[in-house]
C-alpha cells in the first residue's frame, strides 16, 4: 500500500470516528434533554425488568379519568433503581408518576418508551 492508500485509510478512519462520535453526542443529548415533563395519576398494573442485553424497568399505568370509563394505558420506563423500588412498593395503590419525555432515543437499550419516570408520589 502506497502513500495514496495510507491517506485514504487515514481519512476513512477519521470519518468513521467522527460518525461514531456524532452518534454518541446525539444519544447523550437525547437522554439528557427533556422534550416535555409532566405528571400522570393512576394505578401501576404492570412493572418488570426486561431485556436481553440491556435490562430496563418497564411499566404500565392504568389511568381512569372518571369511574366507569375505559382506562387509558400509559407506558413508561424507569432508569433509576431507587425509583423502581418505590414503584414496586406502591403496587396496588393510586400513585402519581412524575416523568420526562425524551424523543428520538436511537435504541430501545435505554428504555422501550420515550417516557422516563423520575419520581413517584402515593396519592392514597
Amino acid at each position: 500500500m502506497g502513500i495514496r492508500g495510507s491517506k485514504i485509510a487515514f481519512w476513512a478512519t477519521g470519518i468513521l470516528l467522527l460518525l461514531i462520535g456524532c452518534f454518541f453526542v446525539y444519544t447523550w443529548f437525547a437522554l439528557t434533554w427533556s422534550y416535555s415533563n409532566g405528571e400522570r395519576a393512576g394505578y401501576v398494573q404492570k412493572f418488570s425488568r426486561k431485556g436481553w442485553l440491556c435490562k430496563t424497568w418497564e411499566g404500565e399505568l392504568s389511568m381512569v379519568p372518571v369511574p366507569g370509563a375505559v382506562p387509558e394505558k400509559f407506558l413508561f420506563s424507569v432508569r433509576d433503581d431507587a425509583v423502581a423500588q418505590k414503584i414496586t412498593g406502591s403496587m396496588g395503590k393510586r400513585v402519581s408518576l412524575l416523568y420526562e419525555q425524551h424523543k428520538g432515543i436511537p435504541t430501545s437499550c435505554f428504555g422501550e418508551s420515550e417516557y422516563f419516570v423520575t419520581n413517584i408520589k402515593t396519592t392514597e
